[in-house]
């Protein structure tokens, strides 16, 4: 879309600001200071900059880029993922709300529902698979204060029909609340389809080069999100760096770029996957055997680098495979330049794959990410480490 070009490349930046650079500076200064006492006692009026944990010129133009992409009114920017995930349950929840839980989102918000939010706070959760939306309905409880969801999700990529939980959500007067890391504000636009916050962990896609760690919020309720940013955020003290926020604002600029040769990449890669004779299963978003290929192809206008398949032997052939690449990494990661593989599931225990669903077979999934090496290259490694298979 035109409107997203613009918004990475030039949306909320003013050169003449800077001197008519033409990328913007790193305002790495803590505070602003004012010609007067009156100035600045109306800094509230005119919004101007004070202090560096509740505002940054640099910080405020990525915000501006990434709340434009989303088709939102503000966008906040936080020192993390988890950060932004925490503000967001934070500024919705209170002592004694239930939340429903998509089953699959990502480990570390269950953590943190499971560590602080119910014993600290006396939250209750409920989890749902995501996908049976009467299910859902039925788990609406009087409390329940917030849906939480990742689609697609890690591991198998399941979809949640993402239009009709919003709707469910708003009938009910609930919040809900989305991770769309894996679709980048590029090819899934959930704020258009009803959902009240949009989060992004920028150390993926974003980001891009494997350098920074933040995370995002975008929502299109202005009250929403002056409580994010002006209670939750400053009063946390979980604002993002300025340096990594240049270095975000430096990734989207080519976002588009990379997030299509990704995609091109991934899917000759899960093509030839999906041929492999060693090879049972391939999960990818971009596949016609998906079994929600119809409702992905509904809302979502891309695909990213991000899939994982199961091989037809036993889970430490997996480990064995993966030992073996020579161009995947191994690493915890995805979204950026390199390629990555990981048996992410390898220690699970039998109740915590019953609780995803999955069997001990399952747990040699290997998850890749399809860098920009090449498809070629790419293949040519996978295929090497499984003939040793």
């Amino acid at each position: 879309m035109r409107e997203d070009r613009l918004a990475v490349t030039h949306l909320g930046e003013d050169q003449r600001q800077y001197m008519n650079a033409v990328v913007p500076p790193v305002f790495l200064n803590s505070l602003h200071v004012f010609d007067s006492m009156e100035s600045f006692a109306a800094h509230g009026e005119n919004e101007a900059y004070v202090y560096g944990r509740a505002a940054n010129p640099t910080v405020h133009i990525l915000e501006e880029k990434v709340a434009a992409l989303e088709q939102g009114c503000m966008a906040i920017a936080f020192s993390s993922g988890m950060a932004a995930a925490s503000a967001a349950i934070l500024a919705v929840c209170r002592a004694g709300s239930h939340i429903i839980c998509m089953r699959d989102v990502y480990q570390p918000v269950k953590n943190i529902l499971n560590r602080y939010f119910i014993p600290k706070l006396g939250v209750t959760v409920s989890y749902w698979d995501g996908m049976d939306t009467d299910v859902l309905e039925a788990m609406i409880q009087e409390n329940t204060d917030m849906i939480l969801l990742e689609s697609p999700a890690t591991f198998v990529f399941t979809v949640t029909d993402i239009a009709k939980t919003a709707e469910i959500a708003r009938a009910h007067g609930i919040k809900t609340y989305i991770d769309n890391t894996f679709c980048t504000p590029l090819y899934q636009k959930p704020l258009t389809m009803g959902i009240d916050i949009v989060m992004h962990t920028m150390s993926k896609y974003i980001g891009g080069h494997s350098d920074i760690i933040g995370g995002i919020l975008a929502v299109k309720d202005e009250e929403l999100g002056k409580y994010l940013k002006d209670t939750v955020r400053e009063l946390f003290g979980g604002i993002l760096g300025p340096m990594e926020a240049w270095l975000a604002i430096r990734g989207l600029r080519t976002l588009q770029v990379r997030a299509k040769e990704h995609q091109k990449t991934a899917m000759a890669v899960a093509h030839y996957l999906e041929n492999h004779p060693k090879v049972e299963k391939v999960y990818y978003t971009g596949l016609e055997s998906h079994p929600q290929a119809e409702l992905i192809k509904k809302q979502q206008t891309g695909h990213t680098g991000l899939l994982s398949f199961v091989l037809k032997d036993s889970p430490e052939k997996a480990v064995e495979a993966v030992n073996r690449l020579k161009v995947f990494e191994i690493g915890c990661s995805w979204g950026g330049f390199e390629s990555l593989a990981l048996c992410p599931l390898m220690h699970y225990s039998r109740e915590e794959l019953e609780f995803l669903k999955l069997n001990a077979h399952d747990s040699g999934l290997i998850r890749i990410h399809c860098g920009l090496e090449g498809a070629d290259v790419l293949i040519e490694d996978l295929e090497q480490a499984l003939q040793e298979v």
